[in-house]
């Protein structure tokens, strides 16, 4: 059979678990404490992996020309070309613990930054402890980079950390010279399937061709950088959240192909030998999470965005425990317009209305059909029964081409305007809500005549005028479907209309900066947040660092009501819309309490709800899945009672006190045991117990929230979210 009729498979097989830790293969598969490991030499550890292959295929030759990937840092496995039977003869082969099929997955600032709390210019602010994140190395997987942009200067900086040893990739419209002492290494990696895909305007390199990796990592880790703005818009400091941060990038999708997944564990193990400390990746994650199991395991945070496929329920991506999943959320800056009828009515709607789009005389409004001629005319569109969210790029692509002055449309909320922001946008596009849309209407309707006429003003900026953070509609809403004992997404962060930094032929029209929208824009303002815990307090695990983000999240907006969540009926938001909440940075440095996970822990979780485990320990593990010491607790199958253990660390004062204070789900009594937890220089570390009882029965299938919250009498409130669903199903089991 050719190379080219092959099934691209990535497999993932284990001949060594973790070779920083000092497992054997039978003491992982099985949860067994460490025995001794096998060998720390990458060589033999690919070598293995081709004389695997060649017992499969017949040859070395064979082997060598099957493979794709070797990963050997972070994790021992390797992705090939196979048939599907030779695919099933390796799975079936010893300390093989799973095979996948390769999948491609999608990627899913001025103000930002200043609505978290993080003031770049306060001497004894959270940025100032901890000096910028100075030297911490994040790296980041995504489209690329584009180096000319000031969000990677170098000005200022020294040498790279001792421990650095990536490197820096060159390519067409990449040089050696391209990477410097901020943008300290770059990869790019492409497989065939990847390569016969991709567009046509891609560049084999690191260079960013899209803008979405360049977008993320000057969210993550980029320069401070004065007076910036969007032809106007949005004019201030545009800055990573750790702006002294080392940035590596690892470009692994493509425009028009996605990001596979063999490349991503290829990049993700190359990362851990390159030395990075924290992950960044707006994208998807593979089915199998093992190589970023692999990560975690080596000391190192990984943060994921949640999907942008909201406000459906599981639509969550990225679940795995070990994982710090992002929500996006709004922020208080708004882009008001005001919208002037020919019978003098205005009305306040959102849009980005720039200098060069002339809106200043009015023009008649058309109810659009994509047949009609609309030439001098504003667009009024409204979504119908079939199609409630119609295509809006589509709408305005074709209005402008048709010599279109605008489009106006309703949506549920307005919070949101086009995730691609202004660029791209040839007329004004308004947004604005249902019971505006309907004014607008009945006036078109009343001048039958065809003289219904409408002006658009420019677009201005505002702060603080509006309710914030809000979730937003797309990011995509748990309960995981996959691990749904597990809450996601963990954390919500900004991710509407961010400004960053822009590709370079967006740069060569004179925009260094432009607005995307997105969980991929939320994921690295969290990424920015864990470097700077990270260089804060360099000893904790990466569990550490998420229970810290999740316990001292907000859960209430800026007008001090309950955080909502966006959606064709806007609620008050619940944890499978953000997690613990809104990430709250400053008080995240000062959590008091700690729920740590080990790797073992996550190791156990992983093999038993895998199926990859056998039964001596998985029927234990299964049975006991809510105590894997989560900051959260989620009971997907509750009947009658049910206990959680956990155990928290005191990382605050040696000597303190904490209570609990309970907000039970509806329908449920919980209770705490103990309901105080003393601590002291010698007694840092306290387990506790809670327990779930059903006291009403509501129909199966429905959750209930709530909320247990560890108070010290101070500064200190260490809250986790609860999800709890009644099942009922023996009620009905004699039923026929």
């Amino acid at each position: 059979m050719s190379k080219l009729s092959r099934q691209s498979l990535f497999l993932t097989f284990l001949l060594q678990f973790l070779l920083q830790l000092p497992w054997s293969s039978h003491a992982l598969k099985q949860g067994e404490p460490p025995t001794k490991r096998r060998h720390d030499d990458a060589d033999l550890v690919t070598d293995s992996h081709h004389d695997m292959l060649a017992s499969v295929l017949g040859s070395k030759e064979a082997a060598l020309e099957s493979i794709v990937y070797s990963y050997r840092y972070s994790f021992s496995g390797f992705a090939a070309r196979l048939t599907k039977a030779q695919a099933s003869i390796i799975r079936g082969l010893p300390d093989v613990v799973s095979v996948r099929e390769n999948h491609i997955h999608q990627l899913h600032t001025s103000r930002s930054w200043d609505f978290l709390g993080m003031d770049y210019r306060q001497p004894n602010g959270l940025l100032a402890k901890a000096n910028y994140g100075e030297d911490i190395i994040i790296g980041v997987l995504d489209t690329g980079i584009t180096p000319e942009s000031p969000s990677f200067a170098d000005d200022g900086y020294g040498p790279p950390p001792s421990k650095w040893k990536g490197i820096c990739q060159v390519g067409p419209s990449f040089e050696a010279k391209s990477c410097n002492r901020k943008l300290i290494g770059a990869r790019w990696y492409i497989d065939d399937d990847t390569l016969s895909s991709m567009s046509k305007n891609e560049i084999l390199s690191p260079r960013d061709v899209e803008g979405h990796g360049t977008h993320t990592a000057s969210t993550a880790g980029g320069n401070i950088v004065h007076n910036a703005s969007i032809l106007g818009l949005a004019t201030g400091t545009v800055r990573g959240g750790a702006p002294r941060a080392r940035v590596a990038m690892y470009k692994i999708c493509w425009s028009g192909s996605g990001c596979s997944a063999a490349v991503q564990l290829k990049a993700l193990d190359d990362a851990v030998y390159d030395g990075v400390d924290v992950l960044s990746l707006s994208l998807g994650s593979p089915l199998e999470d093992l190589g970023t199991l692999h990560v975690v395991a080596k000391g190192i945070p990984v943060v994921y965005s949640a999907g942008n496929d909201g406000p459906v329920a599981q639509t969550v991506e990225n679940s795995s425990p070990w994982l710090l999943t992002v929500a996006a959320a709004t922020m208080d800056r708004s882009f008001p317009v005001v919208i002037t009828l020919g019978d003098n009515h205005k009305f306040v709607a959102q849009s980005f209305v720039l200098s060069r789009q002339t809106t200043s005389q009015f023009s008649e409004i058309q109810v659009f059909e994509r047949d009609d001629t609309v030439k001098g005319k504003t667009v009024f569109c409204f979504g119908t029964k079939l199609d409630p969210e119609p295509d809006i790029n589509s709408i305005i692509k074709v209005t402008g081409e048709k010599g279109g002055t605008g489009v106006i449309m309703p949506k549920y909320n307005t919070d949101t305007l086009l995730q691609d922001g202004p660029l791209t946008l040839p007329i004004p596009f308004v947004v604005v809500d249902y019971e505006i849309a309907y004014r607008i209407y009945q006036y078109y309707t009343n001048e039958n005549d065809g003289t219904a006429k409408v002006k658009i003003s420019l677009t201005q900026t505002t702060i603080g005028k509006v309710t914030a953070p809000k979730v937003a509609a797309f990011s995509s809403r748990g309960p995981s479907s996959i691990y749904p004992g597990v809450i996601k997404p963990d954390i919500a962060a900004v991710g509407v209309t961010i400004l960053a930094a822009a590709p370079k032929n967006v740069i060569d029209l004179g925009i260094p900066y432009h607005f995307e929208s997105g969980t991929s824009m939320a994921c690295p303002h969290v990424s920015g947040i864990v470097a700077i815990l990270k260089s804060l307090h360099p000893e904790w695990s990466p569990a550490a660092l998420k229970s810290a983000i999740m316990t001292t999240a907000l859960t209430y907006d800026n007008d001090g009501m309950p955080i909502q969540a966006n959606g064709r009926v806007q609620k008050i938001a619940d944890p499978f819309d953000y997690g613990a909440g809104f990430i709250n940075p400053n008080m995240a440095a000062d959590p008091g309490l700690i729920y740590d996970i080990s790797a073992s822990d996550y190791l156990k979780f992983f093999n038993c709800m895998g199926g990859l485990g056998s039964g001596d320990n998985c029927t234990t593990v299964k049975g006991s899945l809510a105590d894997l010491n989560l900051p959260s607790i989620s009971i997907p199958n509750l009947k009658t009672i049910q206990v959680a253990t956990r155990t928290v660390t005191n990382v605050g004062q040696a000597n303190a006190v904490y209570k609990a204070f309970l907000q039970p789900p509806v329908g449920i009594e919980m209770a705490v045991e103990p309901p105080m937890l003393v601590f002291s220089k010698d007694r840092k570390v306290q387990s506790f117990k809670v327990t779930f009882k059903v006291t009403r029965r509501p129909i199966q299938g429905d959750y209930r929230f709530g909320s247990l919250a560890w108070h010290d009498g101070g500064n200190h409130w260490v809250r986790i979210p609860i999800a709890v669903r009644i099942v009922i199903e023996e009620i009905y089991s004699n039923i026929s």
